[in-house]
């Protein structure tokens, strides 16, 4: 698991599945606004001219020496709920990122946004 300390030292590094083909850049870090610990990173992905950011956990994350693994396959991150290079995260999108992963979304009591981009 990515700690809080460490995001800035793994943005611009690859994102790599379990079988390390490599997904894309590391872009950017969400954390749980609950509890400020990392939960989904931005992936830059696509050609030069038209990239994406993609999401994915970080839930059960590994790190290496210039590379972040994923527990989910290349295909499956590629597919995942996207936002434009310049474009932020809007709250009702949030919870299309956890059913990708089949992961249960819960906002806050309040209805607050889960996630906030570090």
């Amino acid at each position: 698991m990515i700690r809080a300390a460490d995001i800035r030292e793994w943005r611009n590094h690859d994102v790599v599945d379990t079988k390390q083909h490599k997904i894309g850049t590391l872009e950017a870090i969400y954390v749980h606004t609950t509890t400020d610990e990392p939960a989904v990173a931005t992936v830059r992905t696509g050609l030069p001219t038209r990239q994406r950011l993609v999401f994915v956990p970080l839930e059960e994350a590994v790190l290496g020496p210039g590379y972040v693994q994923v527990p989910y396959a290349k295909g499956q991150v590629r597919k995942a709920p996207s936002i434009g290079t310049d474009d932020v995260l809007p709250a009702e999108r949030e919870e299309a990122i956890f059913q990708h992963y089949g992961m249960t979304y819960r906002p806050g009591s309040g209805g607050e946004r889960r996630l906030a981009r570090r």
